[in-house]
């Protein structure tokens, strides 16, 4: 009895063993090449519970299958125009043929290795085509960097199929001038900067000249049209006042005259005035009238004419008129 449960247990370890060295799992972030005496004769690339022959006749070597990121160090390129910029990429790839992985690199080390020297020559050619502007640019349409790490992406992919690999994308995490260089092309920048303001401000002064142009020339059109307005009036005023006055004097001359005469003396007598005329003149006329009258005669006193006895009365208000004027002035 004790001898059959031994034989049992034999076995049992007899088949684990067996089954440890027939046997093994594949996981799903993983490939699996088997190889025969070193020499690779299939790969696995689903998950599961495979088999092969026991070592040393075949054994298996495992590969991630998931994207991986390479971040290689800064490097200095020459641009088309001269100018050495710094560029810092990364590179995202995986394995495509595990088994030309394993024929050509076998070890992640290895493949990095590699991917950084076919991704660097690359950049370095389609750096080489490019200005600096085109690189650096705050306009969209002229931006080429996207359109230069495509290129990349699609020269060095072709490359690395040689050796199993996938690349999946080359894009730059950084793009900056050499210490050496930074200063002198900080200061060229600003320099096109403020040659760029300062076409902005020449545009501006010259449309605000343009702009206070025009407005001059409106406000002459409009002051033109004020004055020609009114003139008009004024003209249409004057004529009215011919009117009336031609209608005054129309009705009684000789009373119009009188108030003419007056409207002379208030503009031109005052109590510091001292007037010399011949004693014909019409400006003495009722002047002289007042002055020759005899004393406590009345303006209205009979025996006079109608006309001279308005005038008179009329007269007797000069001083009054004047005194006023005097006052005003």
């Amino acid at each position: 009895m004790r001898s059959k449960t031994m034989l049992i247990l034999a076995a049992v370890a007899l088949l684990f063993v067996v089954g440890n060295l027939v046997f093994f799992s594949v996981d799903e972030t993983q490939y699996a090449v088997v190889t025969q005496f070193g020499e690779p004769i299939r790969a696995i690339t689903r998950p599961g519970l495979q088999w092969k022959w026991p070592e040393p006749i075949q054994s298996v070597v495992f590969y991630d299958n998931r994207v991986m990121v390479l971040a290689p160090d800064k490097a200095e390129y020459l641009t088309s125009d001269k100018k050495n910029i710094l560029v810092e990429n990364y590179v995202v790839w995986r394995i495509a043929d595990p088994v030309q992985y394993l024929k050509s690199l076998q070890e992640r080390g290895r493949a990095e290795t590699r991917l950084t020297d076919i991704v660097s020559s690359e950049l370095g050619t389609a750096l080489g085509k490019q200005e600096l502007a085109s690189l650096v640019t705050t306009e969209q349409r002229a931006m080429q960097l996207p359109v230069v790490l495509d290129e990349v992406t699609r020269q060095s992919g072709v490359q690395a199929e040689k050796y199993g690999l996938e690349l999946v994308d080359v894009r730059a995490k950084l793009l900056n001038f050499p210490e050496k260089n930074r200063l002198s092309v900080f200061s060229r920048m600003k320099s096109e900067r403020e040659a760029i303001a300062r076409k902005y401000r020449s545009e501006g002064g010259e449309e605000a000249a343009k702009i206070r142009a025009d407005a001059e020339r409106e406000q002459r059109v409009i002051v033109s049209e004020a004055y020609a307005k009114a003139e008009k009036l004024r003209g249409e005023g004057d004529a009215e006042a011919i009117r009336i006055y031609a209608e005054a004097y129309g009705k009684d001359p000789e009373f119009y005259k009188f108030l003419r005469t007056l409207e002379s003396y208030g503009k031109f007598i005052d109590d510091k005035t001292t007037v010399v005329l011949p004693s014909n003149s019409e400006l003495l006329k009722y002047l002289n009238q007042v002055q020759n009258r005899p004393p406590g005669q009345s303006a209205s006193q009979p025996g006079r004419s109608d006309s001279n006895a308005t005038s008179a009365g009329l007269i007797s208000a000069t001083d009054d008129a004047a005194a006023a004027t005097d006052g005003r002035r």
